[in-house]
Order: structure tokens, then C-alpha cells, then sequence
């Protein structure tokens, strides 16, 4: 298991999406904090977030809607668009977009943009937990009122400890994909807003997850999806094992045994270069594509290495 950075993917890192650049700072060289600080200022102005940004429409909303673009056509394509409001604020999220350059573009979005389920106002909502939990940790970061979020997502929690989507259909157990966005929802919240109510619920859907190991099924312990070793970014509303373990140091957890098969999991995926490759892209339109699938990631390389030297000094 490699950590070290070596000086050709610390260059190649650094000659990425400023949105790149800063977390390499930050979480790999350990940068001052005035040079960290510089290069997340460019996310607003230069690359991919500036290009996101500058796609909002004169009506707060991307693409014209919160969860899907309004165009008659988006139904009829393969995948699931991901052009629209919610999607996009989660990647300028993930983006590590500073919150006071996007207080314009927020103010659009809280003034216009409703939910197609029911026209519920943006931060206040809809029904779906994995909807909530992304809308959750989008308004959070951005600094807006989703108190109400996140106390309905607490009521939520299901027996086992953690959230499913499927609960209206008459799902009784716990999905390892609405999970993960809740708990990235709560953390997020709880982190910004210092409300410490919603910890014990963030902690048990923790636990639902450190149980499986990440990957398996409680009953028999049996692999719960192939995919779930499959890296990609953005991650979406899917589960991955290192969307989860990124999740998990971002949250200061103690990685333990039960995280070592989804550690090696992502380890044994470092190529002899000392980078990852994007696996996967979950499919449906995009704004622009950000790496293309089969080449070295810059995203998975800066996450894996990240989780792993997390695990290494845990």
C-alpha cells in the first residue's frame, strides 16, 4: 500500500481544476493556510466552477429545474441527467466552491427554484431522504436555513440505522446509497451550524454502514453490489466504497477493521504510476465532463490518497 506522494503526481495534481489544487494543499502537503485559502478562491473565478457557475440561468435555476432539467427530452435519454439545480450545487459543493462567492447565486435558487414533487421552496425539501440528505449538505455549506431537513431526516432513521429512499414503497430496511447522502447531509450540517442534535443519528448510520464492512450484507455477509468497489466521481447518489471512506476521514471516525476490505479495496487499484483511474461515470447528460473513464483521476488519486494515509495513521 503506496501513500507517499511522489513528486511526479504531487506536479501532476497541482497542474489540475483549481478545485483540485486546493485540497491537494490542504489535505496532502499541508500547505499554510493562506496558500490553501488562495487556491479555493479560484474555484469561483477559473475552471470548472467559474464554467458551473456561469450556467445558471437568469432564473436562479440550472438547466430549469431543482432535481431535473425542464426539457421534454431528459425522460427519453439513456442515465439520469445531472444539469440541474441540485446537481449542480452538490458538485460545486464537492468543488469546495467558497460560500461567500455564491451568495448571489444561492439567493436565485431560494427564490425560484421549487422541487418537482410538489413545489416545495429548495431548502426546505421534499419527501426523498436521498434527495434530503444531498439538499441538506448543499444548503448547510452554502449557509442556508435546512434546519427543517435535517430534523425530518432524524424522525426518519430506521430501525437498523440507517435511510432508504424506497421507505413510500414499503422498504423496512436500510440502503447503503440513501445512507451515505444522509450522513454526508448531517455532517455537513452539524459541522456548519454546530447543532451537535443530529450527531447520535449521524453516528448510528455510521454504525449501519462499519457493520457491513462497507460492502456486505449483514445476514450472510455476502457481497452486496460489485459496483460498490468501482470508483467514480462525481459520485452522484451512488455508493462507492471510496465515496464512504472519504466520508468517514472527512468525519474523523477511527478507521477500524471492520474499514480494512473497502481500504484494500481501494489500494489494490493504484496503478504503477502511483494513480488511480476513473472507473465509472454514472451515466446521463452533464454540464461538461470533468475526467474522462479508463484515464488517471485526478479526483479518485487525491480522495485514495487521502483515505489512505488516514488508515495508515489511524
Amino acid at each position: 500500500m503506496a501513500t507517499e506522494l511522489t513528486p511526479e503526481v504531487r506536479d501532476w495534481l497541482l497542474d489540475g481544476d483549481p478545485a483540485i489544487r486546493w485540497q491537494v494543499h490542504r489535505d496532502l502537503l499541508r500547505s499554510p493556510a493562506d496558500v490553501v485559502d488562495a487556491e479555493r478562491a479560484r474555484v469561483a473565478t477559473e475552471g470548472w466552477g467559474a464554467r458551473l457557475l456561469a450556467l445558471q440561468g437568469d432564473d436562479g435555476q440550472w438547466a430549469g429545474g431543482a432535481y431535473f432539467p425542464d426539457d421534454a427530452t431528459a425522460a427519453t435519454e439513456p442515465g439520469q441527467p445531472w444539469t440541474s439545480t441540485a446537481h449542480v450545487l452538490e458538485l460545486l459543493r464537492r468543488f469546495g466552491l467558497p460560500p461567500e462567492a455564491a451568495r448571489e447565486a444561492l439567493a436565485g435558487v431560494a427564490e425560484n427554484c421549487r422541487w418537482e414533487h410538489d413545489g416545495q421552496r429548495f431548502f426546505d425539501g421534499e419527501v426523498e431522504p436521498c434527495i434530503n440528505g444531498m439538499t441538506l449538505a448543499v444548503g448547510a455549506y452554502f449557509d442556508q436555513d435546512v434546519a427543517g431537513i435535517a430534523a425530518r431526516l432524524v424522525a426518519e432513521q430506521l430501525a437498523d440505522g440507517g435511510w432508504n429512499c424506497a421507505v413510500e414503497t414499503g422498504s423496512t430496511r436500510s440502503s447503503f446509497h440513501t445512507t451515505i447522502a444522509v450522513l454526508e447531509g448531517l455532517l455537513e450540517f452539524e459541522r456548519r451550524t454546530g447543532d451537535t442534535g443530529v450527531r447520535e443519528a449521524r453516528l448510528r448510520g455510521q454504525d449501519y454502514l462499519l457493520q457491513r464492512r462497507l460492502l456486505r450484507k449483514a445476514s450472510t455477509g455476502e457481497l452486496i453490489d460489485p459496483d460498490f468497489t468501482t470508483l467514480a466521481f462525481p459520485p452522484r447518489w451512488y455508493f462507492d466504497v471510496l465515496r464512504a471512506l472519504d466520508h468517514l476521514r472527512d468525519a474523523g471516525t477511527f478507521l477500524d477493521e471492520h474499514c480494512r476490505e473497502a481500504v484494500d479495496a481501494v489500494a489494490a487499484q493504484q496503478g504503477d504510476d502511483g494513480r488511480w483511474l476513473l472507473g465509472h461515470a454514472h451515466p446521463g447528460r452533464v454540464p461538461f465532463e470533468l475526467e474522462p473513464v479508463g484515464a488517471p483521476s485526478r479526483w479518485n488519486t487525491l480522495r485514495a490518497l487521502r483515505v489512505l494515509a488516514w488508515w495508515e495513521g489511524r
